[in-house]
């Protein structure tokens, strides 16, 4: 009786009115939902969320291959067998000519910046889970030619084509993991792409160190045969993955949406998916007002290019504020002075404090602000690089040779537990839902490109027959980061504690970076413009 009567009420309404009470409704579930992920504990997030939390870290196996290969190739420079196989004698000893090492290191580099370029479109229009199986697919015909390459020529082409899919691989597993996320996993589930790196570089040193005495083909052919484990288990897996529910409603498919949420979230304590869905439809809805197509072009305007700009540049700092010393970490050792084996045991030593960092990373992101802990990362980085510098000034002997390693090793340590993980966050964040995967594209590219600028200058830097400026690279690094660190006060902002629609308001708004996380949102509900317009002529 009482639904008949509601029933009878709703006919007798103007249709103005009609609208309103169902705009009350929709601004009261997206209230109620905001409201609901702000007081998500992680802990209850884990609960709730089991499955996001898996297919998170499913998604980042891909990107243990973009970490494994550069990391690999870049510790062969100090490998007895490959030295002997592909390099030349120089004053009695074999090694390998530092433009090949430029265009081995430029290969993957090259690929990377394609690949990502490339990556927008097909992200878009197949979705997250059929673009990454054909990259797998990609990926494993190409280490054929790494594994059977007989010169540096066809092992150069190997990285380059290898290296597409790698670009593929370093936006599809972020911009996924922040699709899937709750607000309170956000945090440490788009971390999770930086431990895959270091779990990759860890592996690649790891495997290296463990061929170091074999000095048959082997020593360089088993890694690369172990890079087609991955896509494989990937292939696998894929066959059973969610969909990203955001992907899913900007395409039209809300009952697969909603299919999606319940795949990613528990069985026994699921949340109203329903009411999630609403929120996911909203953000959308908001963005569309914002941006009225998801080009390339479109990161660059309006309030996006401010947003194009701090995913470019958090990214870019990884490249150019000392990170490339890390990829050269092992040969840097032997340049440095130490002895082969104890170049190979401290560069495992270097991948293995990474993973510890970016581990540690996780609670401090809980507790502390992104901008926080990115800053004062910044500020121990750039005092580090300096110091490394400084103790090249004297003649060179054994405890400034240790020295320097073990402060690499910390610098290492401190980046990877601030400046790597929280970059994939602030990426993440700061872009919106609908251009992050071009936005991700963008600054993917632009650090790959900058990767190629040092992928050149490197072995011309370290390598004993050319600048052989050993611990003096810290004074360029250092004074780099300095200047990043400038920019970071005044451009980097607190995006900690924000549901993606929140942020969106938050840019639109124009707030300074340093006022982000004082600033206090009225929530809001963007309704398409005519309802809107009926609803706030009625008041």
């Amino acid at each position: 009786m009482t639904s008949t009567h509601t029933t009878d009420m709703k006919i007798d309404m103007q249709p103005h009115e009609v609208v309103k009470e169902e705009l009350g409704t929709v601004l009261d579930t997206v209230n109620h939902v905001t409201q609901a992920e702000h007081e998500l504990g992680f802990w209850k997030g884990v609960k709730l969320y089991p499955k996001a939390v898996f297919w998170s870290a499913f998604f980042c196996i891909a990107v243990i291959m973009a970490g494994f290969d550069p990391q690999l190739v870049s510790s062969f420079y100090a490998l007895p067998a490959f030295q002997r196989k592909y390099g030349q004698l120089y004053q009695g000893e074999y090694i390998i000519p530092a433009p090949w090492q430029t265009g081995l290191g430029m290969g993957n580099a090259v690929g990377q910046l394609v690949g990502a370029l490339a990556c927008g479109w097909p992200l878009e229009k197949f979705g997250r889970k059929r673009t990454l199986a054909a990259c797998c697919c990609w990926s494993i015909a190409w280490i054929f030619m790494q594994f059977f390459s007989n010169n540096l020529t066809i092992l150069c082409i190997g990285e380059i084509f290898a290296g597409l899919g790698y670009g593929f691989y370093v936006v599809i597993a972020p911009v996924y993991a922040s699709d899937v996320c709750p607000l309170a996993l956000r945090g440490v589930l788009t971390a999770s792409v930086n431990l895959a790196f270091v779990i990759g570089q860890f592996i690649a040193q790891g495997t290296a160190a463990g061929v170091e005495s074999r000095s048959d083909a082997l020593a360089y052919k088993l890694p690369f045969a172990i890079q087609w484990i991955w896509p494989v288990v990937l292939l696998i897996g894929l066959c059973f993955a969610p969909e990203s529910p955001y992907w899913l409603v900007r395409q039209g498919r809300r009952d697969d949406a909603k299919r999606a949420l319940e795949k990613l979230t528990s069985n026994r304590d699921r949340p109203d998916l329903d009411a999630m869905l609403v929120l996911i439809e909203e953000t959308d809805l908001l963005e569309r007002e914002y941006e009225a197509s998801t080009t390339y072009l479109d990161c660059f305007k309006g309030t996006n290019l401010r947003r194009t700009e701090i995913c470019t540049m958090v990214y870019l700092i990884q490249v150019i504020g000392g990170n490339p010393l890390i990829g050269y970490a092992t040969y840097f050792f032997e340049q440095a002075g130490l002895a082969s084996a104890d170049a190979f045991n401290m560069g495992v030593g270097n991948t293995a404090l990474g993973f510890v960092g970016t581990c540690l990373s996780w609670p401090l992101m809980l507790k502390f602000g992104r901008r926080t802990i990115y800053s004062c990362g910044m500020i121990v980085m750039t005092t580090i690089l300096f110091t490394i510098g400084f103790l090249d000034i004297p003649k060179h002997s054994t405890g400034a040779i240790w020295a320097q390693a073990t402060l690499m090793d910390i610098w290492t340590f401190v980046y990877q537990m601030t400046v790597g993980p929280i970059c994939f966050v602030l990426i993440c964040e700061v872009s919106s839902t609908r251009l992050r995967g071009r936005t991700i594209a963008i600054a993917t590219a632009v650090q790959s490109l900058f990767g190629i600028v040092f992928t050149i200058g490197m072995p011309y830097m370290l390598s004993s027959e050319e600048g052989n400026w050993k611990g003096k690279a810290g004074y360029l690094f250092g004074a780099i980061s300095a200047a990043c660190l400038v920019w970071c006060w005044f451009r980097l902002p607190e995006t900690s504690g924000r549901t993606f629609q929140e942020l969106d308001i938050i840019f639109e708004h124009k707030i300074s970076a340093r006022k982000f996380a004082s600033y206090r949102v009225l929530q809001e509900v963007h309704v398409l413009p005519e309802t809107k317009e009926i609803y706030a002529q009625d008041g």
